[in-house]
């Protein structure tokens, strides 16, 4: 895990990840990471090479999302 923290900071300070982090949720706990890439496929490499999905111990799951206005973008 914590290759997992080093890796998503790497991918924070590059750019493409905007917020990540553990979501407390009443079910048990997940991760949980807002990226910022130009298409699908860049995405599933960015989480492909997480060194917890490497490794076996996590997954992933995308969910597209559109942003019309962020606070992050100035909008």
């Amino acid at each position: 895990m914590e290759q997992h923290a080093v890796y998503f900071r790497q991918q924070f300070e590059a750019g493409n990840v905007l917020i990540y982090g553990p979501v407390m949720a009443a079910g048990g706990a997940f991760g949980m990471a807002v990226l910022e890439v130009a298409d699908e496929s860049e995405a599933v490499g960015v989480m492909s090479n997480d060194p917890s999905v490497l490794g076996g111990l996590n997954r992933f799951e995308l969910s597209p999302m559109r942003v019309p206005v962020s606070r992050a973008k100035g909008g």
